[in-house]
């Protein structure tokens, strides 16, 4: 089992920044790839950024170049720096962690999932 708690979540204007933090507990963080998610309301979690145990990326379309996904294997956090907010980033976002051997964009292979840190971006 893995627990996963994320925060710096907040309320921001148009063009600003945040940095969302997911610390694990409970296994070794090294072992899992980590995938941060996020669900507006009324729409189903979508898949943002994702990053494998050796450190390769992966980014949706419309975060790339304004998104980046990091890991600090010494302090069992994953991070993911948001820049240049929009509006329709306004979302729960949510870390994951997966054990399968490839690292997955698809929110069904992930195992395990925080509670969420909420990210509001107004106009």
């Amino acid at each position: 089992q893995v627990q996963l708690v994320e925060s710096g979540g907040g309320l921001v204007q148009a063009g600003g920044s945040l940095r969302l933090s997911c610390v694990a507990s409970g296994r070794t963080f090294s072992d899992y790839n980590m995938g941060w998610f996020r669900q507006a309301p009324g729409k189903e979690r979508e898949f943002v950024a994702a990053i494998s145990r050796q450190g390769i990326k992966y980014y949706a379309e419309s975060v790339k170049g304004r998104f980046t996904i990091s890991r600090d294997n010494a302090k069992n956090t994953a991070y993911l720096q948001v820049n240049t907010l929009k509006p329709e980033d306004t979302a729960v976002y949510y870390c994951a962690a997966d054990v399968s051997v490839v690292v997955s964009t698809e929110r069904t292979k992930y195992d395990y999932w925080g509670q969420g840190t909420q990210v509001t971006v107004s106009s």
